[in-house]
């Protein structure tokens, strides 16, 4: 009856959730993981490929990353670098599904001996990662929280030593440890540049997807620590609740994108789902009045701190990528140029590079996955 039929439902959506994408003979995986940050469920996803049906046969999974005695990767042969993608606002680790496939499928094109395994995760308070038992802000989980760029960056940095970078220890190269490579939409981007200054020694480079000059207003009479006083408590839910609204979805979702065919019902409803918990009103508040990142201007604190985001950009020692969708009405490519002069200035021999995408707007994960 209706049990077996609801019951065969749940079934095939888990199903659909994990089953192989085919291609070449390989396919590859999407596995939705969870991992505790400052007491704190932080939703994560760990994506790979698989080079056989009979490879995977024995396989177990350690902390996240799948265990196969049968892999060339696991043994003599070094295994790639990982992939960690950074979500832009609003959204969360299913805003990178299309780009997934295509780092999975170059991997298994380019390579029979190094699998490459890319991470996904949501920043604490957007998609599925939110303190346990939300209140508005008043629970005992949320008081003094303040979801800021700075806890992002704390975050993500956390993840990247505790999850990703054990998993990929190559032993049979003496200790070495491997480095994440960071891909960053958005304010994803912003983070990623961050991430990198301040911990070097955790990243390989950075590809920056029409990444935003600036995030945190800091707006004045409160700190953006829970809960919110009584002002910044009532804009925040009066704002929260306008743009949350699937109309205003559809219409942030029109301006982003360059084609309009790239997006449809079943993301403007899932980046819905993403607000409907109890703690989002709470959050959006935080967010609006929490201050931006800084960096040293001279060789330590000392000599001053600065908001730049250019004075980011100078301060990294890694490769970059810049990738641009052309028709961004927000993060337009006049602020690549802005950019490119900041990498310009770094001493080290670092390259960067820039990519222009055309006929693509301000998320090009995910409205030109191939491209990118």
């Amino acid at each position: 009856g209706v049990l077996t039929m609801t019951k065969f439902l749940l079934d095939l959506l888990i199903l659909l959730t994990i089953l192989p994408c085919l291609k070449g003979g390989r396919s590859f995986v999407i596995e939705p993981k969870s991992w505790d940050f400052r007491g704190h469920s932080i939703r994560y996803e760990v994506s790979r490929t698989t080079i056989s049906s009979t490879n995977t046969r024995n396989e177990t999974t350690v902390d996240g990353i799948p265990k196969n005695d049968n892999d060339p990767t696991q043994h003599g042969n070094r295994r790639s670098d990982p992939i960690l993608l950074l979500n832009g606002f609003g959204v969360g680790s299913f805003h990178q599904h299309r780009l997934i496939p295509r780092l999975l499928e170059n991997d298994s094109e380019e390579s029979d001996n190094g699998q490459r395994v890319v991470y996904g995760i949501d920043y604490l308070g957007q998609g599925q990662s939110w303190p346990r038992d939300c209140d508005d802000g008043r629970s005992d989980n949320e008081k003094g929280l303040r979801y800021c760029a700075k806890t992002w960056v704390d975050q993500i940095i956390q993840f990247i030593e505790q999850v990703i970078l054990p998993n990929h220890q190559d032993h049979d190269y003496h200790g070495s440890s491997s480095r994440v490579h960071i891909v960053g939409n958005s304010v994803g981007g912003h983070l990623a540049a961050h991430i990198a200054v301040r911990r070097p020694d955790l990243v390989a480079s950075i590809c920056l997807l029409n990444p935003t000059p600036v995030w945190g207003l800091n707006l004045p009479g409160w700190s953006g620590h829970l809960p919110a006083p009584l002002l910044p408590k009532v804009i925040g839910r009066y704002l929260f609740d306008r743009i949350r609204d699937l109309s205003t979805i559809e219409q942030y979702l029109t301006a982003a994108y360059a084609r309009q065919e790239a997006f449809d019902q079943e993301l403007m409803t899932q980046i819905r789902g993403c607000t409907l918990g109890t703690g989002g009103h709470a959050a959006f508040a935080s967010i609006l009045w929490s201050p931006p990142l800084t960096v040293p201007v001279g060789e330590t604190e000392t000599d001053g701190m600065s908001r730049n985001f250019q004075d980011c950009l100078a301060r990294l020692d890694c490769d970059v990528l810049l990738v641009f969708g052309r028709d961004d009405p927000w993060c337009k490519p006049a602020f690549a140029k802005k950019m490119l002069q900041a990498l310009a200035t770094r001493k080290s021999n670092k390259v960067h590079r820039y990519v222009e995408v055309e006929n693509c707007g301000h998320c090009p994960n995910h409205e030109a996955p191939q491209s990118v």
